[in-house]
């Protein structure tokens, strides 16, 4: 276990490059784990900028430029084209991958739905799921990563449909698992090719979209067939099925419901499984972490709504494990037309590449960036400069479920730091496909925690340090 100089918890991560990989070896690792793409000099530098293949590539790291390309330019930046060919298959035309008027409607139609004023419902689901699950969990040792997969995959479920997943849990988890093994990773042709031109992986991503979508339009259909006998959403698909365009009046059709509501079972389980999988990594090597954060959920109701304001402290460990390990660990855009930023000119067509792995460990912006230290996030720190910290994104196409993500990663942590001490002795990497995932899935030893006033531990937050350029500890 690796620790700063001040007693702080330092994950291990890839080592960055000393200089920019030449091409080929950069090909391997954006199909490998893109997490080692990056150069040192990445985490120092404002941008870094390379040429792929006769295009202009760009890193941006610096504020004002990542708001000019996401908030004050953002309808000149598209998704590129590897990333459509690559999610279509299993998002549809939802929200993720929708553009222009498109995207407009459908974002101004979902939006309602997952406000804060729906929350509390959606936490009902959570805390549902979350009995269930520990209530039966028995093991010793335990495979933390598919355990926090399958139990967000029940809360998607439950908070979509109403339904627990048992009957169609283990054919998701099948089709997501195939797709994140077989044909998520990028190739040279899902680089080069835009998506109107197939090829051999894009038919056999054809292929999975199909059963893939079945199981959604199965699901939709059971759901539908289960008819509400009050007069109050249940679910998501209540809301989804019952919302319209303020501006038209307009709601979704059959195959638009199915495309959101694959894009939200997928969006909503995966990144947030990943982030309870790191975060139970980081506080099984930060006891003293570990332990305050428990002191916090001392004789704390789960289940009383607004208990998430109560949470400081499990807030900041979500947040930290973020800042470490964004699920996100990268957003690619295009340019559709030439765009200057400062002193950097772009080209129609250059990728801008904005990477939360590199801003939250830019030394700029954090003290000690790669040491695990949830005080940074606590009320009483300065708060990052805008745009360095970015988990959900950032501008219009901010993640819609942001609000319901942070509240699930919340209850679900809370609700097993309560229960249990978590040990593991194995260590871990990240690797980066289409989210941070582990290199591999370590077992973890959970151990009943017996709660009694004469065993609280306490550990104050450290004063946190601010940098004259406005970063933080």
């Amino acid at each position: 276990m690796d620790m700063a100089a001040h007693g702080l918890f330092v994950p291990p991560v890839p080592t960055p490059p000393p200089a920019p990989l030449p091409m080929r070896a950069f090909l391997r690792a954006i199909r490998e784990n893109a997490l080692t793409i990056w150069p040192e000099a990445a985490y120092h530098d404002e941008f870094m900028v390379r040429q792929f293949f006769g295009r202009k590539n760009v890193l941006l790291n610096a504020p004002d430029a990542i708001h000019h390309v996401l908030v004050d330019n953002h309808a000149n930046y598209r998704r590129s084209p590897a990333s459509i060919r690559i999610l279509r298959p299993i998002t549809g035309n939802g929200l993720l991958l929708s553009m222009g008027d498109t995207w407009r409607l459908q974002r101004r139609t979902i939006a309602p739905a997952l406000g804060p004023r729906v929350i509390p419902l959606l936490s009902r689901h959570i805390m549902a799921s979350v009995h269930d699950a520990f209530n039966t969990l028995v093991q010793p040792e335990l495979d933390l990563l598919a355990f926090m997969q399958n139990l967000a995959l029940d809360i998607a479920g439950r908070s979509m449909f109403s339904l627990e997943t048992k009957q169609y849990g283990a054919a998701m988890r099948r089709l997501l698992t195939e797709f994140g093994d077989h044909l998520a990773r990028p190739y040279l042709f899902d680089l080069l090719l835009p998506p109107s031109i197939p090829t051999v992986r894009d038919w056999r991503r054809a292929l999975f979209s199909k059963r893939w979508m079945h199981l959604i339009e199965t699901m939709i259909q059971q759901r539908a067939n289960t008819p509400n006998p009050g007069d109050k959403p249940r679910d998501l698909f209540d809301l989804l099925t019952s919302a319209r365009d303020p501006e038209t009046g307009a709601g979704f059709s059959p195959g638009e419901l199915r495309d959101q509501v694959a894009t939200l079972i997928l969006a909503g389980h995966e990144t947030t499984a990943v982030t309870l999988f790191w975060a139970c990594t980081l506080l099984a090597q930060a006891n003293d972490v570990q332990s305050w954060m428990a002191e916090e959920l001392r004789g704390v109701d789960l289940t009383e709504e607004g208990v998430q304001a109560k949470l400081i402290r499990t807030r900041a460990v979500v947040n930290e494990t973020l800042r470490l390990f964004p699920a996100a660990f990268t957003l690619v855009r295009e340019a559709i037309l030439p765009d200057r930023i400062g002193d950097l000119q772009l080209p129609r067509r250059a990728v801008v590449m904005i990477a939360p792995w590199v801003l939250h460990r830019h030394h700029a912006f954090w003290t000690d960036p790669g040491a695990f230290n949830p005080a940074r996030f606590m009320p009483e720190a300065p708060p990052p400069p805008r745009f360095a910290f970015m988990p959900f994104g950032a501008g219009p196409r901010i993640c819609v479920g942001a609000q319901f993500a942070m509240a699930e990663a919340v209850l679900v942590l809370a609700s097993l730091v309560q229960r249990f001490r978590i040990a593991s002795r194995e260590t871990v990497m990240p690797v980066a496909i289409v989210t941070t995932q582990p290199d591999h899935a370590p077992l973890f030893q959970l151990t009943r925690r017996s709660v009694s006033p004469e065993s609280r531990t306490r550990m104050s937050s450290p004063e946190p340090r601010t940098q004259a350029d406005g970063g933080q500890s």
